[in-house]
């Protein structure tokens, strides 16, 4: 009976084809057969053959293809079909010719280059004196999208989606980056688009699965109000001064701050610092650029061996419709790695020159809700923060589930910051003073994905209502890149 198989498999795999207007026709029917059938056909063929001595020169056949981007009976053409022929070294423009199917004649099409990733933070809070309920919040979705457009030729883009579940003001759809970079060289290429202002260095790296804690640092907050980007154009490089050191460095022209509302009023406050003076939280003019003058931003890394860089960087510019009201930060960042222990950190300065003035000339106070007392608005502010990370990983949980606890990538990471920031230099009582104790425990089960839970101590800080309180709140979450 087995011999019976094998003999009409063989018949089927040779003279089919002969009697086939085209060979795509065996190979549709032979994929109706589930895999387990080819498998079997196969192996009878096989078999067959070796029993009988056909061909014994014969190489053993190979099984069917499964590549998906084959056509077969029922697919029809595939996109890359579908598209107008593009020609290597020819150049394409709106002359080309064709009918319904230039709407495939993109080169991504034909040559897919484009990858899609990204990263999600899902969090837990309870805070006791707050005056709002504990809650679970989807806080960021953010879809990535990079691209090596050539050997040269790389794109780059971050769209976040804040508070997704929710409707109305409180949802946030934006574009974080979005760059086009020219690599000429290590030590100098091209950068244009929506930038990370390299303004301190937790801007740069401040994704959620990056970080050990959940919430941000206030100086980065409010200082340095991060997500910070700009749109504009510079330079970025890296130079290696020795055989173990490094020098990065980044250097930029972009749009600038936005510090006024519709009414010709200052938007930099103590409740806020510069935050609701960014580009893309403009009052005024949906985002665009609100005057002549642009900012210049730069910033320069050393790290004189492995497990040791300083950073620091600044950014000058102007703020008003007029540019004569220059605004001004700079950043002093660290990171100091040795064996399982880390301490990193950042401290910020800024100034917005005559953010106490409206553009009419009259002055431009807040009334403190605590106390009623009006005062100018702020002028100077900074901020800092200290955090060491410790990372162990017991034995004993490894023997237990060495599935869940692999030493090469899981670990856990004990955390402790310090962070002070005051957001109106000027009046030392203002609402703008933020200190804040934070104690974290998070576990990785591998580098992309960290589970956190946080216990804050806040010793001084303002509820909703105004009123000055001492605070603590537990804040868990979830944070993985996809």
């Amino acid at each position: 009976m087995s011999r019976l198989i094998a003999f009409w498999a063989l018949v089927a795999f040779c003279v089919i084809p002969l009697f086939s207007s085209s060979y795509s026709t065996a190979l549709a029917a032979e994929e109706e057969l589930t895999p387990a059938q080819q498998e079997a056909v196969q192996k009878a063929v096989q078999r067959y053959l070796r029993e009988n001595r056909f061909g014994g020169g014969m190489t053993q056949i190979d099984p069917p293809s499964t590549d998906l981007s084959q056509p077969t009976r029922n697919s029809g053409k595939r996109l890359d079909q579908l598209s107008v022929p593009r020609e290597l070294n020819k150049k394409y423009d709106s002359s080309m010719q064709g009918s319904g199917g230039l709407i495939y004649s993109r080169p991504f099409v034909a040559s897919p280059k484009a990858i899609l990733g990204g990263y999600s933070n899902f969090e837990y809070r309870n805070a006791r004196n707050e005056g709002s309920p504990s809650t679970f919040d989807l806080h960021r979705f953010v879809p990535f999208i990079y691209a090596d457009v050539s050997q040269n030729v790389k794109l780059a883009s971050e769209l976040e989606i804040e508070h997704g579940i929710r409707e109305g003001t409180e949802t946030e759809i934006s574009l974080e980056f979005a760059t086009v970079d020219y690599l000429i060289a290590e030590p100098f290429n091209f950068r244009g688009g929506v930038i990370l202002v390299p303004l301190g260095k937790f801007n740069l790296l401040h994704d959620a699965p990056l970080r050990d804690l959940t919430d941000r640092p206030f100086v980065n907050t409010f200082i340095i109000p991060t997500t910070l980007s700009e749109t504009g154009l510079g330079f970025y490089g890296t130079f290696y001064p020795t055989q173990l050191s490094k020098l990065d460095y980044e250097i930029y022209i972009t749009t600038g701050f936005n510090g006024f509302d519709g009414m010709n009023a200052p938007v930099i406050s103590e409740t806020k610092g510069l935050k609701n003076a960014r580009q893309r939280k403009s009052a005024v003019g949906n985002g665009f650029d609100n005057n002549n003058g642009k900012a210049v931003t730069g910033r320069v890394a050393f790290s004189p061996v492995l497990g040791v860089e300083v950073g620091g960087s600044g950014y000058f510019g102007t703020y008003d419709p007029s540019s004569k009201r220059s605004l001004s930060a700079w950043a002093v960042d660290w990171t100091l790695q040795r064996g399982p222990f880390e301490v990193i950190g950042e401290s910020a300065w800024a100034y917005a020159q005559n953010n106490s003035w409206t553009l009419t000339g009259t002055p431009a106070t807040f009334t403190d809700p605590l106390t009623g007392i009006t005062r100018p608005l702020p002028q100077r502010m900074s901020g800092y923060y200290i955090q060491t990370n410790y990372h162990f990983l017991p034995a004993f949980l490894t023997q237990l589930a060495p599935t869940h606890f692999r030493p090469e990538v899981s670990t856990f990471t004990a955390v402790v910051r310090w962070e002070e920031t005051n957001t109106n230099k000027e009046f030392n009582e203002g609402l703008g003073q933020y200190q804040q104790l934070t104690l974290g425990l998070n576990f990785r089960p591998t580098e992309d994905t960290v589970f956190k839970t946080n216990f804050q101590y806040t010793p001084e800080t303002i509820n909703t209502t105004g009123q000055r309180i001492h605070d603590t709140a537990f804040v868990g979450s979830v944070a993985t890149y996809f």
